[in-house]
């Protein structure tokens, strides 16, 4: 009964608790490394919204703005365990971008990929998320994702649905976020293309 009791009120803690020691033991074994950042960006996203990465990110991430984007598909070693291709991803990379849809909440994957993200942000304390949704998320969608709500109270966040026919603004908000710290200072972190939920 106490087995039934904590699987079924307490599982999403006990989720999100397994993937922050994991991150934790990660982020361990990685502080020794302190090599320099391979990447700008290393991009989170779940494989259904590849043709929105593929066709609008890339263009003009790397093709435009001229950044060094990690992709799962592309970038990940061969052979190598895919949680460690994952934290050597976010850690070789400035910045985390996390490109949020239904599919992407579903996802195993996904939810490590922002876990370790996440917990790098309030490890290191440095702005190094950047939190992208694809399509209006209801707020109780977002409910076992408590973590996410957390962060989403924090921080502003970019909406591709909301930016409409100002991509461009989108764009350049996006741009500035990917920028470090030096670039513009820590107080500016300027998505403001959309409202808080």
């Amino acid at each position: 009964m106490v087995v039934s009791f904590t699987y079924h009120f307490l599982r999403w803690h006990l989720a999100y608790g397994y993937y922050l020691l994991l991150a934790f033991l990660f982020d361990m074994k990685h502080k020794n490394k302190q090599a320099p950042n391979q990447y700008d960006a290393f991009i989170s996203y779940n494989t259904h919204d590849e043709p929105w990465v593929i066709r609008e990110l890339l263009p003009k991430l790397e093709g435009e703005q001229g950044w060094r984007l990690c992709l799962h598909h592309r970038d990940f070693e061969p052979g190598k365990p895919i949680v460690d291709n994952i934290t050597d991803a976010i850690y070789g990379s400035r910045k985390t971008i996390c490109v949020i849809s239904r599919r992407y909440l579903e996802s195993e994957w996904c939810s490590k990929e922002i876990q370790v993200a996440s917990f790098r942000l309030f490890d290191e304390q440095k702005d190094v998320l950047i939190l992208i949704f694809l399509e209006e998320i209801p707020n109780s969608h977002l409910s076992p994702y408590y973590r996410m709500r957390k962060l989403l109270k924090k921080r502003t966040y970019l909406s591709w649905p909301r930016a409409g026919e100002h991509t461009e603004l989108f764009w350049e908000k996006l741009r500035q976020a990917l920028k470090t710290e030096e670039d513009h200072g820590e107080d500016s972190f300027l998505l403001t293309v959309v409202d808080r939920w």
